[in-house]
């Protein structure tokens, strides 16, 4: 079974979960909203991906781990769109979670969400329970206090904000967590990981950035300029879209180079080339020449 279809076979399996006999109908169904269809699943191939450069000794965790990160992520674009942060009316082509279900559904999704992926995460270990306890705190650190997907959303709310601080903590955190709960469900060292993960995550946050400015709502399936509105820190914004492309080249470069010395390596970096230049918008791609000339 390739990656995607083993991360969506685990996703079903979770949300099914959520939607067992006695569950209130309203919530499930908005759970099941907000992860399916999905987008890209760039943070759960990723983990799955290290995983299979580990040697992937019990694919059932590594499957598992994979569904948590996304979950993780569902979570936080649920929250993300909610009235009280960027009140978005679409998120991938479609009326976000508290547009399609009330506020009040919205929020309890994201909360249910975030709980049913550390479930998920437990059910998976048990094949190899030694691997859960490093699993469970490397990911939970990715969510919350004082450098995961939480603190990034706080730094909205701050007068002052490092740039890079806040793509690290928003973005970052949860892309280091898949490259690195990626080894360790597979059994190997998660810190030789690490700076892929974080390489990658600022990638992805910058891409993002240009995007907001250069794309239209119908290519991004969200509302675009919303850094400007917002007043959010934005690596296109500081730097000027030439800048902001550069600095994904450098940041792609990096995360390459930082692969450890493994099997599944080459497979890896072409993995990492493509999607790096799927996220930047059409119109850009031939410019960033680091990359396709790799």
């Amino acid at each position: 079974m390739d990656a995607v279809s083993r991360i969506e076979q685990a996703l079903d399996q979770a949300i099914i979960q959520a939607e067992a006999p006695g569950a209130p109908p309203g919530l499930a169904a908005a759970m099941r909203y907000s992860v399916f269809p999905g987008g890209a699943r760039i943070r759960s191939r990723l983990c799955v991906a290290v995983a299979a450069a580990c040697g992937d000794d019990d694919p059932a965790l590594a499957d598992a781990t994979a569904a948590s990160i996304e979950l993780l992520h569902c979570a936080s674009l649920v929250h993300d769109d909610l009235p009280c942060f960027d009140d978005a009316d679409t998120r991938r082509g479609r009326p976000s979670v508290h547009r399609a279900f009330g506020e009040r559904l919205a929020v309890l999704a994201g909360d249910a969400l975030i709980v049913l992926a550390f479930q998920t995460l437990a059910r998976g270990a048990l094949a190899t329970p030694s691997r859960l306890g490093v699993l469970l705190t490397s990911v939970g650190a990715s969510v919350g206090m004082p450098l995961g997907i939480a603190a990034g959303q706080a730094w909205e709310c701050e007068t002052e904000v490092d740039l890079s601080d806040y793509q690290q903590a928003k973005t970052g955190a949860l892309f280091s967590a898949a490259t690195m709960a990626g080894a360790m469900a597979a059994g190997a060292a998660a810190e030789p990981w690490r700076l892929l993960g974080e390489r990658l995550g600022e990638a992805y946050q910058v891409a993002d950035d240009i995007r907001d400015v250069v794309s239209d709502a119908t290519e991004l399936g969200k509302p675009t300029g919303q850094d400007a509105a917002l007043g959010r820190p934005s690596a296109a914004l500081q730097l000027g879209i030439p800048g902001a492309v550069e600095r994904l080249e450098h940041l792609a470069a990096d995360a390459m180079a930082s692969i450890p010395d493994c099997p599944g390596a080459a497979p890896l970096r072409a993995l990492i080339r493509l999607e790096v230049l799927r996220l930047l918008p059409k119109s850009l791609a031939p410019t960033a020449r680091t990359l396709v000339a790799a």
